[in-house]
C-alpha cells in the first residue's frame, strides 16, 4: 500500500562535537530566533548545560525563561504548554536526557513553535526523533510530535553523564535490525507501507554501532560521536518515514510490555536490546549476533542482567502483541502462547 503523501520535518541544523553548546547563540541567529526562549530542562541538566545555554543567549539580548521539569507526564507537559501560553516564546530549547526532551518537544508541537534539541546524555533515539513518550496515556508507546529544528550536541557535556545511558543508547541503535525485519514482514503480509531509504538509515545506524563497538568505551570521544550521530539518524529515518516504523518494532512491543508488567524495570534502550535477541530469534535472522555485539559494549542480555524476574519477561513476551494490534510484527504473525514464549526465551539464553 503506497501512501497519498506523508510528512517529512527534519533538523535543519546539526552540530556534534566537543565545545558544541557555544554555538548556540549562532545557530539561534541563522535561523532567525529572537525575541525571548524557553528552556526546559531537568534540576540536573539545568547545572550541567541549561545554565550556560541561558547565559549565552541572554548575553545575545534574548529574553530567557527556564522551566524544571522532573517527569514526562500529561501533567508536566500541560505545565510547559502553560508557561509557553504565558511568556509566548519564539522557541523552545529541551536541555536533558530523552524525557526532558520529549516534554520540550511535544510541548512545543502542540503551542506550534519550534524546539531545540540539546541533548546531555544517549540513552536513546528520542533526542532526533518527532516522536515523544508520554506516561500516563492509554497506550505506552511514542506519539507524533515535532522534529527538532536543530541538534546540539555537546560531547564535552554528553561525556559526563551516566555510562549506563551510552550502553542504553547502543541498545537502542542495535535494536533497528528488528524493527526493519518487522516493518518488511508488514510489507510483505499486509502491504503496509515501506519506505526503502528511511529503513536503510535505521539499519545503517544499527550496523555504524554494532562495527564500532570497541570505540565505544568511557572517556573515548569518538565513539561518543559514533553513537551520536546513529542516534540522530535514526531521527531523521523516522521522520523520513512519517512514523516510528523503522525504528520500533517487536522489540519495543516487548520493552514497553516490561514496562506494565516489572516494576522497578531497567532503561528503554536496555531493555529493547534484549528485546532485539528475541526478535531476530524469531524471524529465524542471526541473533547471536546482536547478542554478542550487546555483550562486547556491556550491555544487559538476561533477564538478570534487567534486574527482571524469569517468569515477568516471559510475561511480558507474550504480552507485547497486544501493546499495539495494529502494528504488525513478528509476534502478530507467530501468535505465541507462553510455553512458546519460555521456550525462546531459553534458547537465546535471556532465560535459564
Amino acid at each position: 500500500m503506497s501512501l497519498p503523501y506523508h510528512y517529512m520535518q527534519l533538523p535543519r541544523e546539526v552540530i556534534v562535537g566537543k565545545g558544541a553548546l557555544t554555538r548556540v547563540t549562532e545557530v539561534a541567529k541563522r535561523l532567525g530566533l529572537s525575541g525571548s526562549a524557553l528552556i526546559v530542562a531537568g534540576p540536573k541538566s539545568c547545572e550541567i548545560a541549561g545554565k550556560q545555554v541561558s547565559d549565552l543567549l541572554q548575553q545575545k539580548g534574548l529574553n530567557v525563561d527556564t522551566l524544571l521539569v522532573k517527569t514526562v507526564t500529561i501533567k508536566d507537559i500541560l505545565m510547559v504548554e502553560e508557561r509557553i501560553k504565558e511568556g509566548k516564546p519564539k522557541v523552545l530549547i529541551g536541555v536533558g536526557g530523552g524525557t526532558k526532551i520529549d516534554a520540550a518537544k511535544l510541548s512545543a508541537s502542540r503551542q506550534g513553535i519550534p524546539f531545540i534539541s540539546i541533548p546531555t546524555a544517549l540513552s536513546h533515539d528520542g533526542i532526533a526523533s518527532p516522536l515523544a513518550s508520554v506516561k500516563g496515556l492509554d497506550k505506552p508507546y511514542s506519539i507524533m510530535a515535532q522534529a527538532p529544528l536543530a541538534i546540539i550536541a555537546d560531547t564535552d557535556v554528553i561525556a559526563h553523564a551516566p555510562w549506563r545511558s551510552v550502553i542504553s543508547g547502543c541498545g537502542d541503535a542495535i535494536s533497528k535490525f528488528t524493527a526493519v525485519k518487522d516493518w518488511r514482514l508488514a510489507k510483505a503480509e499486509k502491504n503496509e507501507y515501506y519506505g526503502e531509504y528511511a529503513a536503510s538509515l535505521a539499519l545503517m545506524s544499527a550496523k555504524l554501532v554494532i562495527e564500532n563497538a570497541e570505540l565505544i568505551q568511557p572517556g573515548n570521544d569518538e565513539g561518543l560521536r559514533v553513537l551520536l550521530e546513529a542516534l540522530i539518524s535514526c531521527g531523521v529515518a523516522m521522520s523520513i518515514a512519517g512514523s516510528s516504523r523503522p525504528c520500533s518494532g517487536s522489540e519495543h512491543l516487548f520493552s514497553h510490555a516490561l514496562d506494565m508488567v516489572s516494576c522497578p524495570h531497567a532503561m528503554h534502550g536496555e531493555q529493547c536490546g534484549v528485546g532485539s535477541v528475541l526478535s531476530a530469534y524469531l524471524h529465524k535472522a542471526k541473533w547471536k549476533r546482536i547478542r554478542d555485539s550487546l555483550k562486547q559494549i556491556g550491555a544487559p542480555t538476561t533477564a538478570a542482567e534487567l534486574g527482571v524476574k524469569d517468569e515477568n519477561l516471559v510475561k511480558a513476551l507474550e504480552m507485547a502483541a497486544t501493546i499495539r494490534p495494529e502494528r504488525y510484527t513478528i509476534l502478530h504473525k507467530l501468535k505465541l502462547n507462553r510455553q512458546a514464549c519460555e521456550k525462546a526465551a531459553k534458547i537465546t539464553g535471556v532465560i535459564n
